[in-house]
C-alpha cells in the first residue's frame, strides 16, 4: 500500500511539472486562438496551486533540527545561482545593452524558490495555530496583499501572500484526504468540472488571466477594491476546486514517467532556458493549425522527461543541491551496465 502512494505522489509531481512546461510553451499562441487561451487559463487555475499544495503538503518536518539551515540551502542558494545565470542568459538573448543582476526581483519562474522558502518559514508560526484560525489568518493575508503596489516583484512577496493559503491547506492535510478524493464519483464529478471551466474561459475571453498568476497588486486587476477582493475570493474558490479535481484524475499505478517525479525540481529551473530560446525564433511560426498545437503537447512532454531524466538530474545536481549523489549512482549504474556486457 505504501508504494501504490509513493506512486501516486510521484505521477502527481510529474504530471503537475509537464503542465508547467506546456503552459509556459503555449503562452504565444494565447492571443491566436481563443481554444488556447482557455486552455491557457484552465492550466493555470491548477498546475502551480496544486504544486504549492503538495510541498506543503511534503513540509511536514519544520521543528526538525537543522531545518532553516536546509531550505537556505536547498532553496537560497540556487536561487542566487540562477538569477545570476537568467541574467547573463537574457543580456545575450535579448541583446540588452547594459548587464544587470538583481537578486531582490526574481527571473520568471526563479519566483517560486523564494516564495517556498517564505512559505516554510512561516509556517514556524502558523503550524502552531489551529488549523481554522491558521487558515484564515492566512486568507486574509492573501486578500489584503493585494493592496499593496510595492511587492508585485520585490521578493515574490504578493505571490508568496496570495498563494501561502493553499501551501498552508498542504500542510494540514495527510495523506486519508487525498485517498478520499481518488473514489471513482469524485474522478467523473472532476472531469466535468475540468469541461465546465474550461466552457466559462472559452465563453467568457475577457476573464483576465493575471488574476491566475497572483503577482499583480488590485490597481492594475480591478476597477474598486470592493470588486478586487470578490474575484480574488472567487479564484481562491476556483483554485482550491481545480486542485482538488487535479488529484482526483492522478492515477495510482506506477508508470514509465512515475520515477520522473522525483526530479522536477530541474525541470523546473532548466526549461526556462528552452522556452525563452522557442519564443525569440522562427520556431513559433510552424505552429499555425490545430494538428501543430497537438505536437507541442508532444514536445513540451518530450522535454519534460528529458529534463528529469536522471543524466541530466546527475550534471544539473551540483549546481542546484550542491551534492553529487547522483551522479555518483548513475556512475555505478554504468560501470555494472559494462561489467554485464
Amino acid at each position: 500500500m505504501k508504494q501504490v502512494r509513493d506512486y501516486y505522489f510521484d505521477n502527481a509531481k510529474f504530471l503537475l511539472i509537464f503542465f508547467v512546461v506546456f503552459g509556459h510553451s503555449i503562452q504565444s499562441f494565447t492571443n491566436d486562438s481563443n481554444s488556447i487561451y482557455s486552455l491557457y487559463k484552465v492550466i493555470y487555475t491548477f498546475h502551480m496551486p496544486a504544486f504549492i499544495l503538495i510541498s506543503g503538503f511534503f513540509a511536514k518536518g519544520i521543528y526538525e533540527e537543522g531545518y532553516v539551515q536546509k531550505y537556505l540551502k536547498r532553496l537560497i542558494l540556487p536561487y542566487i545561482i540562477f538569477q545570476l545565470i537568467y541574467s547573463v542568459f537574457y543580456y545575450y538573448l535579448y541583446g540588452k545593452s547594459s548587464f544587470t543582476v538583481d537578486p531582490l526581483s526574481p527571473h520568471w519562474s526563479l519566483w517560486f524558490l523564494i516564495s517556498l522558502f517564505f512559505w516554510n518559514m512561516l509556517l514556524l508560526g502558523f503550524s502552531k495555530m489551529k488549523p481554522l484560525y491558521g487558515l484564515g489568518i492566512a486568507l486574509i493575508l492573501g486578500l489584503a496583499i493585494g493592496f499593496v503596489d510595492w511587492t508585485s516583484s520585490y521578493l515574490s512577496l504578493t505571490r508568496t501572500f496570495v498563494f501561502f493559503p493553499l501551501f498552508l491547506l498542504g500542510y494540514y492535510m495527510n495523506k486519508k484526504h487525498f485517498e478520499w478524493i481518488r473514489t471513482k464519483g469524485f474522478k467523473i464529478g472532476a472531469i466535468i468540472i475540468f469541461v465546465v471551466v474550461f466552457a466559462g474561459f472559452y465563453y467568457f475571453p475577457s476573464i483576465n488571466y493575471q488574476w491566475l498568476l497572483g503577482s499583480k497588486p488590485y490597481d492594475v486587476l480591478a476597477s474598486s477594491a470592493l470588486e478586487a477582493i470578490l474575484v480574488r475570493i472567487g479564484f481562491y474558490l476556483l483554485s482550491f476546486l481545480m486542485i482538488f479535481c487535479f488529484f482526483a484524475c492522478v492515477p495510482q499505478k506506477k508508470y514509465f514517467f512515475t520515477r520522473f517525479g522525483k526530479n522536477t525540481l530541474y525541470v523546473y529551473l532548466l526549461h526556462g532556458f528552452f522556452i525563452r530560446i522557442f519564443r525569440t525564433t522562427d520556431l513559433q511560426e510552424a505552429f499555425t493549425t490545430p494538428k501543430s498545437y497537438f505536437l507541442i503537447v508532444l514536445l513540451a512532454f518530450l522535454l519534460t522527461l528529458v529534463l528529469s531524466s536522471n543524466l541530466v538530474a546527475s550534471l544539473a545536481q551540483p549546481f542546484i543541491e550542491f551534492r553529487t549523489t547522483k551522479m555518483q549512482k548513475w556512475s555505478t549504474k554504468a560501470s555494472y551496465k559494462e561489467k554485464l556486457f
